[in-house]
């Protein structure tokens, strides 16, 4: 289980919250936004006319105020204009890492030449944004944060007009609910007002209107299928799920005293193995006759049952044994390097349906039927290359489950794995919602919902990380097959076993490199057949060519880009849930 993100997250979670604990070099000043108004006006033609106003109350000497707007991939803000009431200003407007920040100069005199102080000003930001508006086949759809999260400071309230293109068939919702203090539709207009909205959190407007209202709606984003089933979906699920956790983490608040308890229980009911009658130091042959992509997934990976990279890298190796794939080396006259070319012999038959899988996804890039592998990087670099590999990986990852699934059953009790999983990821919620509450509360008392969050977090987060045979545990057999596997990965990693036991033929490396990559130590195995000084005309073994010109590390790395791809391409497919609309930002003051 990854769970590197996640820990990050919390941590930075945590510090910004101890921040809060800090005095301030610059605690002699302070301010606040006492009162918001956002004016909305959507065009018939997709474009977005925004107008806000934050009324500030300083107390102290500051220099100016800002404003981050966030653009989303193919929005755009011009026409921007900024004019203040209680002081003078001049203003900045620059691009930043995919926001429009307005950075605001406040003078208490004409001249410019004096900050302000102790005073009362109303700031007036006015733009356009285009390809904020959603058109889908159904419905047209603005999802727009009134309020953002980025904020340094919270606002007394917020009062809000959204006028729209049609007079009928509009809806409208206001989330999170909580701030809601009144709303109405009347005609194509919307108005609504807020409670007071603490740093740290957003409101956010959500309203459909028929497409029929849009004409030559040339500054809205087309999407050509159906949208409103999916919105409503989407947000449903995001209030449910916000809803269930306001009320939930009340009750669940004791569970920093169980956790431990309940983890206990489970180690001693399902965790602790049974005793088998094996004794072995280390491994020298394959220990079961299983594929390599089956040992990944059932012995390496921690998951068990679940084949991770090192599986598909391992499955290509054994297809490169089995003579279906063939390496070669090739001069790239340009570069004066090798490229590596991976050949496809067409005959497939012999081979299982998952083989047959990793052959088809490989072949898949190659043109005719060579593949350059030092090219594939780059074909995955397109968004549309990416997700189809993807898409493929993880289907033959449910492939090799499926059928590896009766071996685990027979050979793994996960009952304990998959109560420490449930307890660690509601843990690590619940304990991030004490922390908060400990911070926001005034009472003394919140030092125990502090310590408790943080005891809880940590101690979740620990048993998260622990293999799955920490709390489920293996079958006799299934620990006798566990240890063997174990003890080959060792004879594979220390080179002063195989010195002592090297073995005598290039069939037998070819399966130690082979097995070597399922279990995630391949380049020891490579290392140390260079420390024996195997003799070089084995280099000409197609599996040695592989590792020798870093097939594996091409593969790994194409992979890699992949996998970030996909992650960085994902559009517009949480249009409706909570948090996910355009605008937004935040700002401050300096």
């Amino acid at each position: 289980m990854n769970v590197k993100n996640t820990f990050i997250i919390i941590l930075l979670f945590l510090l910004l919250f101890a921040t809060l604990t800090t005095v301030s070099a610059d605690d002699d000043r302070s301010y606040k936004i006492d009162h918001a108004f956002i004016d909305l006006d959507i065009g018939s033609n997709g474009m977005l006319h925004v107008d806000e106003r934050y009324d500030y109350s300083f107390d102290g000497k500051f220099n100016g105020v800002y404003r981050d707007i966030p653009l989303k991939a193919g929005e755009s803000i011009e026409n921007i204009k900024v004019y203040v009431e209680g002081a003078y200003c001049k203003y900045t407007e620059s691009d930043d890492n995919g926001q429009k920040h307005l950075k605001i100069y406040l003078y208490s005199d004409a001249a410019h030449t004096k900050g302000i102080r102790d005073c009362d000003v109303s700031v007036y930001i006015s733009y356009d944004m285009k390809n904020v508006v959603t058109l889908f086949n159904d419905v047209g759809g603005l999802q727009y944060k009134l309020w953002g999260e980025e904020w340094d400071v919270g606002v007394g309230d917020i009062e809000i007009t959204v006028t729209l293109p049609g007079k009928t068939g509009n809806e409208y919702f206001l989330n999170p609910q909580e701030f809601n203090q009144t709303s109405t539709l009347n005609g194509n207009t919307i108005t609504a007002k807020t409670t007071s909205i603490p740093k740290g959190d957003f409101y956010e407007l959500l309203v459909l209107m028929p497409v029929s209202d849009f004409s030559n709606a040339t500054y809205a984003k087309n999407v050509d299928s159906n949208g409103r089933e999916m919105i409503m979906k989407n947000l449903n699920d995001s209030v449910n799920g916000r809803n269930f956790w306001n009320t939930a983490y009340l009750i669940l608040g004791l569970l920093s005293i169980l956790s431990p308890v309940i983890a206990i229980f489970t180690y001693i009911r399902y965790g602790r193995e049974p005793k088998v009658n094996y004794e072995g130091i280390y491994e020298r042959e394959l220990p079961t006759n299983d594929p390599p992509e089956v040992v990944n997934a059932v012995y390496a990976t921690g998951d068990v049952g679940s084949p991770n990279m090192d599986g598909f890298e391992s499955a290509i190796l054994n297809l490169i044994d089995k003579k279906v794939l063939k390496i070669e080396k090739v001069a790239d006259e340009n570069t004066e390097t090798n490229d590596l070319h991976v050949k496809f012999s067409g005959d497939t038959s012999g081979l299982k349906s998952n083989e047959k899988h990793v052959y088809d996804i490989l072949h898949r890039f190659a043109s005719g039927d060579t593949l350059n592998l030092s090219s594939l990087n780059t074909r995955l670099s397109s968004e549309s290359n990416a997700e189809w590999f993807m898409d493929e990986y993880n289907n033959w990852r449910e492939n090799i489950k499926n059928e590896v699934k009766p071996k685990v059953e027979e050979e793994f009790d996960d009952t304990g794995t998959v109560i420490i999983s449930c307890l660690s990821i509601g843990g690590i919620v619940i304990g991030v919602i004490m922390t908060v509450l400990g911070f926001w509360t005034e009472l003394n008392s919140g030092l125990y919902s502090i310590a408790g969050g943080i005891f809880l977090i940590i101690f979740s987060v620990l048993i998260l990380k622990l293999d799955d045979d920490k709390f489920g545990r293996w079958t006799p057999k299934g620990r006798e097959n566990y240890l063997k596997w174990k003890n080959f990965r060792k004879f594979l990693k220390d080179n002063s076993l195989i010195n002592e036991h090297p073995p005598e033929s290039i069939v037998i490396w070819r399966k130690y490199l082979i097995y070597g990559a399922a279990l995630g130590v391949a380049d020891k195995v490579y290392e140390n057949m260079k420390l024996q000084e195997i003799n070089t005309s084995y280099y000409d073994d197609d599996i040695f060519l592989y590792h020798h010109y870093g097939g594996y590390y091409m593969m790994h790395h194409a992979f890699m880009t992949g996998q970030t791809t996909v992650s960085s391409s994902s559009d517009s497919g949480g249009f409706g849930g909570l948090g996910g609309g355009s605008g937004g930002g935040g700002g401050g003051a300096f």
